[in-house]
């Protein structure tokens, strides 16, 4: 599996597939984060998915394959998370037994191609059946194995794998079967959380609470609002007239401090103009540019290319969603 091409398709389908696609990619990475031992980065992938979405976490675990997954992992880790109380309890050891059971099965290639027709039990009983490899490394206990057979996946099974119960302690343990390495987990919950807000926006209904949102996440102070003499010659000096949301922004606070990912808004004494475009912070990476009567805020970023923002307002949303998947 190639990492930064995994998380990409995850991304895309958490932003743009149906709701059900998008809760089985969240379902995917969250088992696949438990099974390389981030299990805090899982938890919080999960329980950030039902706090946006409002559907319950029994919908991650929508088959037999994937309780068992859960419970074999919780099992190994020695406690349940609070999100995982939506989980009906199995009994562990009639699961082993059905678990072994499926890893015997062999399989066909014509295996679910006609899933929900009335042909498909007549096509079981006559198809080839051939062992599965896969299968039989899990069967086998053989993590080596098992990852040497999905590496070019882009989507590997980890549901058989975690309802392996004697694998399950090595999987929380830390074996990284997928070699996704220390910091991947984490940016990978990120990504996914912030996508995840992306789609099913929320968050404060002011302005005003939009900003003391930020600086609470960021652990900041707020600055004075600007005063009304200073706005003005803002204005004045610049020759135009800033766009309403903005100027709201600056009645409530006179700038803002950076942060670690954020650059500083300058007080509005400090603003400056370049023909269309207004700099409002330091360095000039947040521009105001105006057409006519219509306004953008631009963010520069020229390692991985400026965004647009249809307001200012859009930005500060923007930063607050990635504030709160960070938290």
């Amino acid at each position: 599996m190639q990492r930064d091409d995994y998380l990409e398709t995850a991304v895309r389908d958490v932003l743009t597939a149906d709701e059900a696609a998008a809760d089985r990619r969240i379902a995917h990475a969250a088992l696949l984060l438990a099974t390389a031992g981030a299990t805090d980065a899982s938890d919080r992938l999960v329980t950030q998915w039902h706090a946006v979405t409002g559907r319950p976490t029994s919908a991650l675990a929508e088959d037999a394959v994937h309780a068992r997954a859960w419970a074999m992992l919780f099992e190994a880790r020695g406690d349940r998370p609070q999100w995982a109380d939506a989980l009906v309890p199995l009994d562990l050891d009639a699961e082993e037994q059905a678990h072994q059971a499926f890893l015997a099965r062999r399989v066909s290639d014509l295996d679910g191609l006609f899933d929900g027709s009335p042909v498909a039990g007549a096509v079981s009983a006559i198809a080839p059946k051939r062992p599965d490899p896969i299968r039989d490394a899990l069967a086998a206990a053989d993590l080596d194995a098992w990852a040497t057979l999905v590496e070019n996946h882009p989507t590997p099974d980890v549901a058989t794998l975690a309802a392996t119960r004697p694998l399950a302690t090595q999987l929380v343990n830390g074996a990284d079967p997928l070699a996704l390495g220390s910091e991947w987990p984490d940016q990978c919950a990120g990504a996914l959380i912030a996508a995840l807000r992306e789609r099913h926006p929320t968050g404060p209904a002011s302005l005003a609470e939009l900003i003391a949102a930020i600086l609470r996440l960021r652990g900041q102070r707020a600055p004075a609002p600007t005063p009304p003499a200073d706005l003005a010659a803002a204005e004045q000096r610049l020759g135009l007239r800033l766009p309403d949301d903005y100027r709201e922004f600056l009645t409530l606070a006179d700038g803002l401090p950076a942060d670690v990912v954020f650059p500083r808004l300058l007080p509005a004494r400090d603003l400056r103009a370049d023909g269309s475009v207004v700099i409002i912070s330091d360095p000039a990476t947040i521009l105001l540019t105006h057409t006519g009567d219509s306004w953008r805020t631009v963010e520069v970023d020229l390692t991985y290319g400026s965004t647009a923002h249809a307001s200012f307002r859009a930005l500060l949303e923007h930063h607050h969603r990635l504030l709160e998947a960070s938290a």
